[in-house]
């Protein structure tokens, strides 16, 4: 385990913090007055690689190599020049900080971290953090990279948990929620939406879906799968038969379909690395918890039951409600993705990187 301390005096700036992956939706705005729950779980924190947060450039400013070293293949719209490396934990996990009011940036209902730093060491006055509070946007702290270092501090670590006990403890992310508004207390009227988490980590293998396609038409099994996938995949990719499949694989559960040619597999929550299969393969990572929903779905009642139930059955009454929008991937959090990833420095793939939306198929 780790605190972070500031580099000026020393001083603890959090509690102890276990590291885990950064989660595929850490950058994401959800909806407009939205309010989104905190990002981080309680004593972890995850390093964000990419670029957040001021000075910002535009991308006809920026030097394609420079932008290259930092892992940025494809143009992104406004890109940050902040530091690197950003320790993202929950707000709830600052240690000796004081919040720093006029430094809201361009938010609405709270803070956007536009403006820089928000949040100063209580010692020393050091700037060291930006709190993200806004409507939209995951609650979260950034540490600034600059301001903080790392030290390990004695305390029993997270043990790295197994695929068995992942599996086993079950924590699957449902695909709708009840989402309030900002400053409205949650109620039965609050609109159902498709999960924020979903639609990220949709973006995110959508992404790794159309490189592994190496620009083939890509068939996508497994129920749901398809709602997330197979609109967007016809949109971008060129019309026709399909020459690939990509069907749902990982743990305990091998590809229903021997010659998939792409398999869609879980990442590991707390390491990001994505599962392998004993044969070599195109792999597209999803999120654990939203992988683990799509292969072990709830049971839905096709009809009303009336009477009795029988003792093995379990219902919920009334249902939940149902999400009637179209499943709609995060184009921001695909176009990131695709922007670090070498395969979008390929001219069809960078098309579709600088215009996803406006994209028709090619012919």
């Amino acid at each position: 385990m780790f605190v972070f301390v500031c580099v000026r005096c020393g001083a603890e700036l959090t509690a102890p913090l276990s590291r885990v992956a950064l989660p595929a939706h850490a950058r994401q705005k959800y909806g407009n007055g939205l309010q989104l729950p905190v990002l981080m779980e309680p004593g972890t924190f995850a390093v964000d690689p990419g670029l957040w947060g001021p000075p910002r450039r535009r991308w006809e400013e920026i030097d394609p190599d420079g932008a290259a070293v930092r892992g940025v293949d494809a143009p992104v719209h406004a890109p940050s020049e902040d530091p690197a490396a950003a320790v993202v934990i929950a707000p709830g996990d600052t240690r000796g900080t004081v919040l720093i009011p006029e430094k809201r940036g361009g938010a609405c209902c709270g803070f956007d971290g536009s403006d820089g730093p928000n949040m100063a060491c209580l010692a020393c006055g050091l700037l060291v953090a930006s709190r993200v509070d806004d409507c939209s946007l995951w609650q979260a702290v950034r540490l600034a990279p600059d301001a903080v270092r790392r030290l390990p501090v004695e305390g029993a670590d997270a043990g790295l948990l197994t695929w068995a006990e992942l599996l086993a403890e079950g924590a699957g992310v449902p695909p709708s929620e009840p989402i309030a508004r900002w400053g409205e207390p949650f109620g039965a009227s609050d609109r159902w939406h498709w999960s924020p988490q979903w639609v990220a980590a949709a973006g995110q293998a959508l992404a790794h879906l159309l490189v592994a396609s190496e620009g083939r038409a890509v068939a996508v099994r497994d129920g749901l799968t398809v709602t997330m996938f197979q609109r967007d995949l016809d949109t971008l990719l060129p019309d026709g038969p399909p020459t690939r499949h990509a069907v749902l694989a990982g743990p305990g559960h091998p590809a229903r379909d021997a010659d998939a040619d792409i398999l869609i597999v879980p990442s590991h929550p707390q390491t990001g690395l994505a599962w392998t299969p004993p044969t070599p393969a195109h792999l597209v990572p999803l999120p654990f918890g939203v992988w683990l929903r799509l292969v072990l779905p709830e049971p839905q009642l096709s009809v009303p039951a009336s009477g009795p139930l029988a003792k093995d059955v379990l219902r919920e009454d009334p249902p939940p409600p149902r999400v009637h929008d179209v499943f709609r991937v995060d184009w921001e959090v695909f176009r990131d993705t695709l922007a670090r990833l070498p395969a979008a420095r390929t001219p069809w793939l960078r098309e579709i990187a600088e215009d996803p939306t406006g994209h028709s198929s090619r012919p």
